[in-house]
């Protein structure tokens, strides 16, 4: 299952305008913004979702392009080992090894790796 995606957007104001008008009807709404202290890297991205569950995010953290991101939810931590060894086996990039994201919440264990194109690809697990 799909756990979140995200991407890089060029004027992040801009863009939660439109996203929020535009999601509304879907009963999406912006539910998290967080800052460079919290994502550990420059700028702000908005989390936008339902039922407190942010599944789509926006940023102005990277360069268009650069910032595109999907993450899938796995049921243990083991899937998240097994998932960034075979990624990397595959010819993936290390670009987070498997561990806790505090910054995240307490439990956000996941591993991400760069595609052949350079995408972002995560497994995630919420659980201890």
């Amino acid at each position: 299952m799909i756990d979140h995606v995200g991407f890089a957007v060029s004027d992040l104001e801009r863009s939660r305008a439109f996203y929020l008008a535009a999601l509304a009807p879907l009963g999406i709404a912006l539910l998290m913004e967080v800052g460079p202290e919290r994502t550990q890297a420059s700028g702000t991205a908005l989390g936008f979702g339902k039922d407190d569950h942010p599944f789509f995010w926006i940023g102005d953290n990277e360069r268009v392009g650069e910032g595109t991101h999907i993450a899938f939810t796995v049921d243990d931590r083991a899937t998240v080992d097994t998932f960034h060894a075979a990624a990397l086996a595959a010819g993936g990039t290390d670009n987070g090894a498997p561990g806790i994201r505090a910054h995240y919440h307490p439990n956000y264990y996941a591993a991400f790796v760069l595609d052949p194109d350079g995408i972002n690809v995560e497994a995630v697990c919420h659980r201890d």
